[in-house]
């Protein structure tokens, strides 16, 4: 090999460690949302005493579970929806991906009599079954009026439906429309 072949090789081996860099693996931003449950597509072990430790308070354990961070919920398709918030008394508009998609991506295992338990960060958790999810198309939603909601305001996720557009719920007070969506949701556990 010639001086010239040589330098030509090691311009184009160096070349190769920044092509393969334009395109670097994405790194993973924190877990907001947690399934666990009847899934089949973990991507995550099963509960850990130290890194879990707010599920550890609300006495929670699991064997397997599928997480989203930001960017994984962002992926899946969105839906916009304006119910009237009983905050203000006036319509919002919420956006995100319908629960049922987020299931579906988790690998969720279910059947016509499967629950949902919806869990938010301060512990409150309600059960609310699939077949209810699926008809008042409840959305897991991470944009309140075009911004993302904050944690420590009704976020960074919230299970929401718009009860205007239910009849049976829209005829109810607005302050009453609400008590199977919490928000600052961070856990669902899907009983198959």
């Amino acid at each position: 090999m010639n001086k010239r072949q040589f330098l030509g090789a090691v311009a184009a081996a160096g070349a190769l460690p920044s092509l393969g860099a334009a395109h670097p693996k994405a790194e993973r931003g924190p877990a907001l949302l947690t399934v666990t449950g009847a899934i089949a597509k973990p991507n995550r072990g099963g509960f850990d005493r130290v890194a879990d430790q707010m599920m550890h308070r609300q006495r929670l354990t699991f064997d397997k579970a599928f997480t989203f961070d930001f960017a994984a919920l962002a992926a899946l398709p969105a839906i916009t929806i304006k119910p009237t918030l009983e905050y203000d008394g006036r319509p919002h508009t919420l956006s995100g991906p319908l629960l049922v998609d987020v299931l579906k991506a988790a690998g969720a295992q279910t059947g016509d009599s499967s629950n949902l338990i919806l869990r938010a960060v301060d512990g409150y958790a309600v059960a609310v079954a699939l077949a209810r999810a699926k008809a008042q198309r409840y959305i897991v939603a991470t944009h309140l009026d075009g911004a993302p909601m904050a944690l420590g305001g009704l976020g960074p996720l919230w299970a929401i439906y718009d009860a205007d557009r239910v009849p049976e719920m829209a005829s109810r007070p607005v302050g009453e429309r609400f008590a199977t969506c919490p928000w600052a949701l961070y856990h669902i556990e899907v009983q198959a």
